[in-house]
């Protein structure tokens, strides 16, 4: 139990509660002018910790410039092209703006006008700031929600600030569907053809069709056994795991067989299927090659729409699904996570299924009508 003792000072007799934390550890809180305030104090202190809903007063005045480094440390589980971004959103916009604020002091109107400023623009600020994407801003906001949801956690405050608050929506960009001629005349247009007509027939990401070794293509089977992804982060490529973190086999097809064979020939099995101009991987090589220099000329030439390397993973979609292949099977040669992932992606791709339910449904409503008029004659 809290215990109230009276103490003297120039302004007069004040009074001061020592009390334990659920944690056992002694504290106190002075300056109470009149014994009741102590004791009004005391009584709360002994409800929060019944409640478990004790905060540490010392502990809420941790600002988030103290708690936002020891986060992101701990964010290890994220790739390194995932984690960029992040650490982008706090040191530009979460760091700045809440890095001085203690975490007790933060409230949700100010967190939505936060977001506001970021999605509109601030014209008060010095610089004016332009408005941010909504990815941009949705990423910003997930960093603070984040530290704070760790602060709930540690009982630096009672609950969540941010969360509630209004965001901006994102708007998917339409996606791009190439025809079999124009991806053929945009692989002879460009320097890679072969690196081309896999991207668009096997919907392979850059990462991993960068990182497609030798050993990783069975001739006999014709598929390509993607074990490793590439990434380009920050100009530097890191070579890990997919990001599904799980390996998975896709076929291709066989009319690219011998192209395939010739880019595999006299090749050691470690050896890169696609490497770039300096031998290594394919990306910002040292050279000071770019991959969309060469992509983006061979789209120019061919005058095809336009579409960057990752949106021909849409037209390997496309292509499967016209094939006859079903949601499960364009899931597993994309490698998404779940089959309703490629559904929330590519639903367009099934309105054929959408017409053929109304069809059987129209086949079963006649042949029972039919039926049931054949029976009462």
């Amino acid at each position: 139990m809290a215990t109230i003792e009276a103490y003297a000072t120039k302004s007069g007799k004040r009074y001061r509660v020592r009390y334990r934390k659920p944690d056992r550890k002694p504290t106190d809180k002075r300056g109470f002018k009149t014994k009741r305030e102590a004791e009004a104090f005391a009584a709360t202190v002994e409800v929060s910790k019944l409640k478990g809903e004790f905060i540490d007063a010392t502990a809420s005045r941790a600002t988030i410039g103290t708690l936002g480094p020891a986060w992101l440390g701990r964010q290890s589980h994220l790739k390194p092209s995932a984690l960029r971004p992040v650490e982008s959103a706090w040191r530009i916009h979460v760091e700045p703006h809440w890095g001085k604020i203690p975490v007790a002091e933060i409230r949700k109107t100010g967190v939505q006008q936060w977001v506001s400023n970021l999605s509109n623009g601030d014209k008060s600020a010095t610089p004016p700031r332009s408005p941010k994407g909504a990815t941009t801003v949705i990423r910003a906001y997930g960093v603070l929600a984040s530290i704070l949801d760790e602060a709930v956690d540690d009982r630096r405050i009672l609950s969540n600030p941010s969360r509630g608050v209004n965001l901006p929506r994102k708007t998917k960009k339409p996606h791009v569907y190439l025809s079999h001629e124009q991806v053929h005349t945009l692989a002879e247009t460009s320097k890679y053809p072969l690196l081309v007509l896999v991207l668009a027939y096997c919907g392979l990401r850059w990462g991993e069709v960068t990182g497609l070794r030798v050993r990783d293509v069975n001739m006999i089977r014709r598929r390509l056994q993607l074990e490793q992804n590439a990434v380009d982060v920050g100009g530097k490529i890191m070579v890990g795991t997919l990001k599904s973190h799980k390996s998975r086999a896709v076929p291709f097809p066989k009319f690219l067989e011998q192209a395939m064979g010739e880019a595999c020939k006299d090749k050691h099995r470690d050896d890169l299927v696609f490497p770039g101009p300096s031998g290594s991987y394919m990306g910002i090589a040292a050279s000071g090659e770019e991959r969309g220099s060469w992509f983006a000329s061979a789209v120019t030439s061919s005058g095809i729409p336009r579409v960057t390397p990752h949106d021909l993973r849409h037209t390997a979609a496309s292509f499967a699904v016209s094939a006859g292949a079903n949601v499960k099977a364009v899931q597993r040669m994309l490698g998404h996570s779940s089959a309703a992932m490629t559904l929330d992606i590519y639903a367009e791709l099934f309105d054929d299924d959408l017409d053929a339910v109304a069809v059987a449904l129209d086949k079963a409503v006649t042949e029972s009508i039919v039926g049931k008029k054949w029976a009462k004659q």
